[in-house]
């Protein structure tokens, strides 16, 4: 059936043309605020010069013209030129009815955009494991890439494994020192919490060398750069680059251990990725385009060898892309890999970096290098900045080894999530096994909806206990809600398939609307890749359905028509918060 947008479109047009003489294709309608009445409001004001008649004449011209001429519009009301329009009853009927059954309800069919976009997020180090920022990382670009996938777009989501350079050396050369042939099967230890084990090893170390070279007369500065374990590392960097037996076999065998964690980490929090990148492979990438890029005069030669780029005149500084030794920076390898990506999936349209806002300025630099080097798709590269996100006891530290964990937060999680739902009574008549599951998918549904609700940019501060809370803006209040329904749908004892034609009350009314905007909700979090708008959205909708269960019955109805009507409506909304949820990446409990 054709969206209300489009049938109001139809009218007002109609009714500029009629009263005015105005032929307009911009024509645009917003959901009317819940302290007036209507539906849909039209804002008079860009057509009133034309018109020539003040907001308020013009609107109430306008209204009367759809009353006579539009029997699906069936009242309307004008605040200060603000036209608000009502569509009669069984339009929202015909549209429950439309949809009453479908499992898809808010995504597009899949691929329908025709588009490809990559989103990279993760983006881990191999020297230590994931922690509480990599938490808000993996949940975001996952979630935006599910949202993405609902718009009809074709996704690809990537990670690119920081897996050499000087700090995976740092874990390397600490193992090797005082590891003892320490692996993750004698220790006990998940492979990424070991190696971890080494960085923090190292980092003390050299701290005790630093402090011994200042009180030798040393400045800071000189002690970083002279201390014996740093010079060892730079050493170790070399042979791998060189290619040494040894030093690359060790380099596998301690990669392999975090693999095997982060993968562990990545299945806990039901995150995954189509395609792997690893800075191993990509490092030299770029040093050619530097090199064309010097011929083009895109880049140029400083006194002392070095290569850089000019960028004030787009308000950024010089840019620094090779050293003078000839070696590669970190944005050298950004570059080559960006546009090793556009090669390797020419259908790309466009590449998501989920990054942490302290490298906003490294993706402006990144993103107009490439603009400047004639790749037309760079204007297409969009940097998902999102803030850091604190604990109530401060923030996270990760050289000296007091990181927020992600794998002791999410059992944390697990054990917050089953106290809780003890204390509050709700484990009874479930077995051990579906004990375990309920408390992973409360504790998890919790984590991630808590980080998920806010906005990317912001900073946030996330408290555990806060976040499981059966009866707040939390994962579990959905969840709750979810597990709810289908307890009425079980205990159902009608056939629920056939249409019913009831006249719906206003809560009924609102539930329908809510669902019928899903879709818009799903465009606005994809255009702005935001998932809390999805997440608050899911939240609105459940404390709406809380108000229609508590205030009518639905079981007991003695109407045969409405109460099947309403397990009807119950069954949609039940779906329509799993659809929102699912993008979120958060599972719903069948019974709670």
């Amino acid at each position: 059936m054709l969206s209300a947008e489009i049938i109001l479109f139809n009218s007002v047009q109609k009714g500029l043309l009629k009263l005015y003489n105005i032929n307009s294709q911009s024509i645009f309608f917003q959901k009317t605020r819940k302290e007036f009445e209507g539906d849909f409001t039209f804002v008079s004001f860009p057509f009133i010069k034309e018109a020539k008649r003040s907001p308020e004449q013009m609107g109430k011209e306008l209204g009367e013209f759809l009353l006579t001429n539009d029997n699906q519009i069936v009242a309307f009301n004008v605040v200060k030129g603000f036209l608000n329009i009502t569509l009669c009853g069984s339009w929202w009927l015909n549209y429950f009815n439309s949809v009453k059954n479908s499992a898809s309800i808010g995504f597009k069919s899949p691929g329908s955009l025709n588009k490809t976009i990559m989103v990279e997020y993760s983006s881990p180090n191999t020297n230590k494991p994931l922690h509480l920022g990599h938490v808000r990382n993996n949940l975001l670009g996952f979630s935006i890439a599910k949202i993405l996938e609902a718009c009809g777009n074709n996704i690809i989501k990537a990670n690119l494994v920081n897996d050499r350079g000087i700090h995976i050396c740092k874990s390397m050369l600490a193992w090797k020192k005082w590891g003892n042939e320490e692996t993750p099967e004698t220790s006990g230890m998940k492979g990424d919490h070991l190696v971890g084990k080494y960085y923090v090893e190292f980092d003390k170390a050299y701290k005790k060398q630093i402090e011994e070279l200042i009180t030798q007369g040393k400045t800071k500065e000189e002690a970083e750069k002279q201390a014996p374990l740093i010079g060892e590392c730079q050493q170790m960097l070399l042979k791998w680059e060189a290619g040494d037996k040894d030093v690359v076999s060790l380099w596998k065998a301690m990669n392999g251990w975090v693999y095997d964690g982060f993968a562990k980490t990545y299945a806990l929090l039901g995150v995954e990725f189509d395609k792997m990148y690893f800075e191993s492979n990509t490092y030299l990438l770029g040093k050619e385009i530097i090199q064309e890029g010097l011929g083009k005069n895109v880049f140029y030669k400083k006194p002392n060898g070095s290569v850089a780029i000019d960028l004030s005149n787009d308000g950024l500084d010089e840019k620094i892309v090779l050293r003078s030794d000839g070696t590669s920076v970190y944005i050298t390898q950004d570059i080559g890999t960006a546009i090793d990506r556009f090669k390797e999936f020419p259908q790309l349209n466009q590449l998501i970096y989920t990054v942490g806002n302290e490298q906003d300025y490294h993706f402006k630099v990144l993103f107009k290098t490439l603009e400047k080097l004639g790749y037309d798709w760079a204007k297409e590269c969009y940097h998902l900045s999102y803030g850091m996100v604190e604990l109530p006891d401060g923030k996270m530290k990760s050289r000296e080894g007091t990181v927020v964990d992600a794998d002791e937060l999410i059992a944390e999680m697990y054990k917050t999530a089953e106290t809780t739902t003890r204390e509050l009574g709700k484990a009874d008549d479930f077995s051990d096994e579906e004990l375990n599951e309920l408390f992973t998918t409360i504790g998890m549904g919790a984590l991630k909806y808590f980080i998920l609700k806010v906005d990317p940019k912001k900073k946030m501060l996330f408290n555990p206990k806060e976040s499981i809370d059966f009866n707040g803006h939390t994962g579990p209040f959905v969840q709750y809600t979810y597990a709810r329904i289908k307890s009425v749908l079980r205990k159902a004892d009608v056939k629920y398939d056939a249409e019913q034609n009831v006249e719906m009350n206003a809560l009924e009314k609102e539930l329908v609307r809510s669902v019928y905007d899903f879709e818009a909700v799903i465009e606005e979090s994809a255009k702005i890749y935001n998932p809390s708008i999805v997440a608050n959205y899911a939240y609105e909708l459940t404390k709406t359905y809380n108000r229609f269960y508590h205030e009518f019955s639905i079981l007991k109805e003695e109407n045969q028509n409405i109460k099947i009507f309403r397990i009807q409506l119950s069954k949609l909304c039940a779906q329509t918060l799993a659809n929102a949820m699912g993008l979120l990446g958060i599972k719903l409990p069948e019974k709670m």
